[in-house]
């Protein structure tokens, strides 16, 4: 047995995976001088057998075990969920949302007569927003704790075990609702609890310590501590924080847009070829600028994806990307977002922590006045964007939904339109066609990572609230599928040690 690093051609590759005396350890596309894949793999000697990964996990009973109430089923609460299955707890999930089969109807319904449900939509419900953006399971920030717990439990629930071989894995929409079903059964199988369609609305505290909620309709669940994981879009939880003093702080997050183009033009773009092999992945990119003292950089980027409507709420227009495993629609699109500090939120100032979520909820509701309830996407040519015109006529778009020509370039805060014109020059000199009259960008994207952040103290509780572990994107610790289940996995893992303490 012997182990290789090299490059092939598309065609090598394809070779390579088929012959069964090979494992490939890892794969990823380098794009100078032409498009290639750099391979990471294990060569196997004949009569050398070629063993399966296993990729279970040490799941215990825990029908009659200590319970941990969970606020939350997207990544942070469900990873969180299956740490507590292998450490000896009980979880007990509290969601507000529906399961994924059912906010797969709410989600079609939303399609077609733009009927919003404020509790199950493309961000709430089991598996989070991540359930419907692709499920990308890359991240840039690894100093939470090792990313590979996830991707094998992923596996062992169903995912391709090619995304532990990716250098940008990703599960695709349509293949990780299934996943996300799977997930559940195993925490219901061993001793977990699901309770779907409760809204939390406060918490019960018993000698100073958080050990339970109460939800809207009046149910109540108890536990030894609370693990809050409810995503960045439940601002209901900040407003309950506000409105009963607890610590919250006001956290820097990214708005701008959605931009779309042709597949086949970032194909060319990053393939340097008009033609690129058909055995090349549909194109990616990832571009960073600075710009008048803020970051613009692509977000969550698509390829070959939908751009979905995203509010959580009435009164609301928010856009966001997804697209399913094959990444087979002919539109590219990506997340295209400036900087968002307090010096830019003065308005609000009075807001204190809450400053910069009331300026994320004022853009989505100006947004929202232009179309109001069709939840029509206000849009722009690119170019017509960056010269400051409004589109006489609009390109075809993959937005699930209808989209109205309108000036973003007066409509977006003053210091937002001028970095993202900018940025999209920068942008064009690096990618030469990314700047066309074919591209159109839709808004607004402005649920990139939360604007508000839970403090907590180093052994993960809440920094006033005792017995309360905020984690995840709605706590402002993590951006996305991966980094949130690992701070998931680490709350609980804090959750436990902490249990263990008190019984000393």
């Amino acid at each position: 047995m012997r182990e290789i690093d090299t490059t092939m051609t598309p065609e090598q590759y394809a070779a390579a995976e088929q012959d069964s005396r090979i494992r490939i350890l890892r794969r990823s596309l380098d794009l100078r001088g032409g498009a290639k894949y750099h391979v990471k793999m294990l060569c196997f000697e004949p009569g050398e057998t070629v063993t399966p990964i296993d990729y279970s996990s040490p799941y215990r009973d825990c029908h009659d075990t200590t319970p941990v109430v969970i606020v939350g089923a997207g990544p942070a609460g469900l990873f969180a969920a299956l740490k507590a299955l292998e450490l000896g707890l009980k979880p007990v999930i509290v969601e507000r949302g529906k399961t994924v089969e059912d906010r797969k109807k709410d989600i079609a319904l939303l399609g077609r007569e733009r009927k919003l449900d404020e509790d199950s939509n493309w961000c709430f419900g089991e598996g989070g927003a991540g359930t419907y953006s692709d499920g990308k399971l890359y991240t840039r920030s690894t100093k939470r704790g090792d990313t590979s717990e996830v991707i094998k439990k992923l596996i062992e629930h169903g995912a391709d075990p090619k995304i532990a071989i990716d250098a940008h894995a990703h599960i695709g929409t349509d293949r990780l609702s299934p996943v996300i079903a799977n997930i559940r059964n195993t925490i219901i199988s061993h001793g977990g609890e699901f309770h779907f369609g409760c809204r939390v609305s406060d918490f019960i505290i018993h000698n100073d310590k958080v050990c339970g909620v109460v939800c809207l309709a009046g149910s109540r669940f108890e536990g030894s501590a609370v693990l809050l994981a409810t995503g960045h879009s439940a601002r209901d939880i900040y407003e309950l924080f506000a409105s009963k003093g607890w610590p919250l702080e006001a956290k820097p997050f990214a708005l701008g847009v959605r931009v779309e183009h042709p597949q086949s033009l970032i194909d060319s773009i990053q393939y340097h070829s008009r033609k690129p092999s058909p055995l090349l992945p549909p194109a990616s990119y990832s571009l960073t600028a600075q710009t008048s003292g803020h970051g613009v950089f692509s977000f969550c980027m698509c390829p070959g994806g939908v751009i979905v409507p995203a509010a959580t709420a009435h009164g609301q227009q928010v856009v966001n990307g997804m697209s399913n495993s094959k990444r087979n629609s002919p539109f590219a699109n990506s997340g295209i977002a400036v900087t968002v500090g307090l010096d830019d939120a003065r308005q609000f100032s009075d807001a204190g922590p809450l400053a910069l979520l009331r300026f994320q909820q004022s853009v989505e509701s100006a947004m929202f006045s232009l179309g109001n309830d069709d939840l029509a996407a206000p849009a722009q040519r690119l170019t017509d964007f960056c010269d400051g015109r409004l589109s006489s006529s609009l390109n075809r778009s993959n937005y699930l939904g209808p989209t109205l020509s309108a000036p973003l370039h007066d409509l977006l805060p003053p210091f937002v339109v001028q970095c993202l014109q900018e940025g999209f020059r920068l942008f064009d000199r690096k990618m030469r066609g990314f700047l066309t009259d074919q591209a159109s960008i839709l808004a607004v994207e402005s649920r990139t990572s939360s604007p508000v952040r839970v403090p907590r103290s180093d052994d993960g509780q809440h920094i006033l609230l005792r017995g309360l572990y905020p984690c995840g994107e709605g706590a402002g610790y993590a951006g996305g599928i991966v980094s949130s289940a690992v701070d998931g996995i680490n709350a609980m893992s804090k959750i436990y040690n902490n249990i263990k303490l008190r019984s000393l």
